[in-house]
């Protein structure tokens, strides 16, 4: 009968990228530990080999794990707008290319706010910088395969960059084309770049302000927590004053 059991080298490894990032290094070194004194020595070799996530690429292996329908979805518009890249570049027109560019910077500015929440909510820090670190992780898997498969592994080690639009990952170039079709005028391409990169610093912009709005509201509950304790011991210390003058008038 074959054995079903599940494999410590896979299971074991993938639940290390869903721990919570401070527990990662203890509980990878406990198993490898396991995995070594069970004699399973080429699991813990791979076990011992797996590197801690930096606090982005653990958000977004958070975000595969519990936002898995909307980052499958982010991976089919990649599929869809590197199919409208390459149409451009073969000398289609821009308008698929710039409304599929607009569903994935809304689709990943949705993403980094849920990754965000993640962070805080795990103890962490969404720090400005963070925050744009997966906002590029996941527009970089939107944009080329290989950064695709490292972020739907839900392992992933480190943050993504993406280059330019990626026409370069757009796919292998159309085995037919018109001959007379006239390659594209390279001001398509600088204005499509352009339009992308005033949607990401509007969004960049966003996320300061609301930032600085989580903040000051953050500020303002601290102050009315102050306010109202202050306000406990002022009306403890009148009860108390109270009852005071009452014994003395009854003791007069």
């Amino acid at each position: 009968m074959a054995d079903t059991r599940k494999s410590p080298q896979v299971g074991g490894i993938d639940e290390l990228y869903a721990l919570p990032l401070a527990e990662f290094t203890p509980a990878r070194n406990a198993l490898v530990k396991e995995l070594r004194h069970a004699g399973e020595r080429e699991a813990a070799d791979e076990a011992a080999a797996a590197r801690k996530p930096t606090a982005a690429a653990w958000a977004v292996n958070q975000l595969v794990r519990s936002e898995r329908k909307a980052i499958e979805q982010l991976l089919a518009l990649g599929r869809e707008l590197r199919k409208a890249q390459a149409a451009l570049v073969a000398g289609g027109d821009a308008g698929a290319l710039v409304s599929r560019s607009e569903r994935e910077r809304g689709l990943v500015q949705e993403l980094v706010d849920k990754a965000a929440r993640i962070l805080t909510q795990s103890g962490g820090r969404a720090s400005e910088a963070t925050m744009d670190e997966v906002g590029e992780t996941l527009h970089a898997a939107a944009l080329d395969e290989e950064s695709a498969a490292a972020v739907g592994s839900g392992r992933l080690t480190r943050e993504r960059r993406a280059i330019g639009l990626g026409l370069g990952a757009a796919g292998p170039a159309p085995r037919r084309v018109a001959p007379r079709r006239e390659a594209p005028p390279p001001a398509r391409v600088t204005n499509a770049e352009r339009r992308l990169a005033e949607a990401r610093a509007a969004a960049r912009e966003a996320r300061e302000a609301a930032e600085a709005a989580e903040q000051g509201r953050r500020r303002a509950e601290r102050e009315a927590s102050k306010a109202a304790r202050a306000a406990e011991q002022a009306a403890e210390r009148e009860r108390r004053a109270a009852e005071a003058l009452e014994r003395a008038k009854g003791g007069a």
